[in-house]
């Protein structure tokens, strides 16, 4: 028998005592023996829940059992969460974290104390929710070069997009409902600035280029200013308007953006909808891979967890490579970046022409019911090429990035 202890009994950590619970069987099956939640590290006490007898407030409790081999971390947050996994880890034993935040800014540490200390450190549910990303770029993917990661890795805000391109509704009220449904949170900023999509992106470029990816350095926005007539163009064009993170992969550098992007509606994101999430790959050998389904919610996210807490189990001791390095990726100057972009000009089109030599417009097009404005799509040209434009042109109303 395998005893391991969870760390905060919130949505995931209450979900990864739900699924041992539920396929337990199933699991037992699975690694050769069954797997025990032991303790529960939280704050709280749970008076009527069965997990009350286990409950403890002393990280200590769970450092300190010698029968404990593995540690899930659902806690969240970076600073007492790193803390208490680096004593796990030191006190030899294993991590599984949903954590993408810390994941993001400490694991590089994280992954070399546990080789330190011959144990593992896994994090597939800090991306992607369910979906098996994380295993999949390091055993099935491991002889391809993988070369772009394009994805939708945020259910808020790709919720969100949805129902203002299904709707027309605006930001505020998709916003609300969103809340309502318990898809954001009452502070959603982490959401719909990109911040959560941009450490994702991070985590991911840092496994398929084998050094670690600061996600400060990726240029990151949000969805505050996609408005309904943005959408309304979009449709006109046959485009949609998700948050992407999208990474390509070279071998001294990496060009990396989390932002709104038009695709085209025969692009495979394209019926990626509501709260799903869907990443897509380009790789040298196998070409172009889709991996799609629910990147958030309790049991989703539970599911994996569980799945590193088996991996655990079965394969204790440190892996002979660690993930990545901590030798530093660098990220491309973003301003040299070359694409197209969708802008929204006030005014007649006699103004198409003068914006048109700078910015090498391809067409000029209206919406439906849109009036006094039209819109340009760009030729490719460098962002700090856009934003002197946009700088220089207060009649530029909104610019939404294409895809290629």
């Amino acid at each position: 028998m395998a005893k391991i202890a969870v760390m905060g009994y919130g949505t995931v950590g209450s979900g990864v005592v739900e699924v041992l619970r539920e396929n337990g069987d199933l699991i037992a099956e699975r690694c050769g023996q069954t797997i025990e939640v032991k303790k529960v590290l939280d704050l709280r006490d749970f008076p009527g829940d069965p997990v009350q007898e286990i409950v403890v407030h002393d990280i200590n409790e769970i450092v300190n059992d010698d029968e404990i081999s593995v540690v899930c971390e659902t806690m969240g947050g970076v600073g007492i969460a790193t803390k208490f996994v680096s004593m796990c880890l030191e006190a030899g034993k294993s991590v599984v974290t949903s954590n993408k935040a810390m994941v993001a800014a400490n694991g590089t540490k994280l992954l070399q104390l546990a080789q330190k200390n011959n144990v593992r450190f896994l994090f597939e549910a800090s991306v992607g929710g369910g979906i098996p990303i994380i295993r999949n770029l390091r055993t099935c993917l491991t002889a391809d070069h993988i070369q772009k990661i394009f994805g939708i890795v945020n259910g808020t805000t790709n919720y969100m997009l949805t129902k203002m391109y299904d709707e027309g509704a605006d930001y505020a009220a998709v916003l609300k409902e969103a809340q309502d449904k318990g898809f954001a949170e009452a502070d959603p900023s982490e959401d719909v600035e990109g911040w959560d999509a941009c450490r994702k992106l991070a985590i991911l470029s840092s496994i398929v280029s084998g050094k670690f990816v600061n996600f400060e350095n990726i240029h990151t926005e949000g969805i505050t200013k996609v408005t309904p007539e943005d959408m309304a163009y979009a449709k006109e064009m046959g485009c949609m308007i998700r948050l992407v993170g999208q990474s390509v992969i070279q071998e001294d550098q990496i060009h990396a953006m989390v932002a709104p992007m038009m695709f085209d509606q025969e692009h495979a994101l394209s019926g990626v909808n509501m709260e799903f999430n869907a990443i897509f790959l380009t790789s040298d050998m196998l070409g172009d891979t889709m991996f799609y389904g629910q990147g958030a919610g309790k049991l989703p996210t539970a599911s994996a967890v569980v799945s590193d807490v088996i991996e655990a189990v079965v394969s204790p001791g440190a892996v002979k490579r660690s993930v990545w390095t901590q030798e530093e990726m660098p990220v491309a100057d973003f301003g040299a970046e070359n694409r197209r972009f969708f802008a929204r000009v006030s005014g007649d089109e006699a103004l198409a022409d003068e914006l048109g030599t700078v910015l090498g417009s391809l067409k000029v097009l209206r919406a439906p019911r849109i009036a006094g404005e039209f819109g340009i799509v760009t030729g490719k040209l460098a962002e700090e090429t856009m934003a002197a434009c946009v700088a220089n042109h207060p009649e530029i109303i909104s610019v939404i990035r294409m895809a290629d």
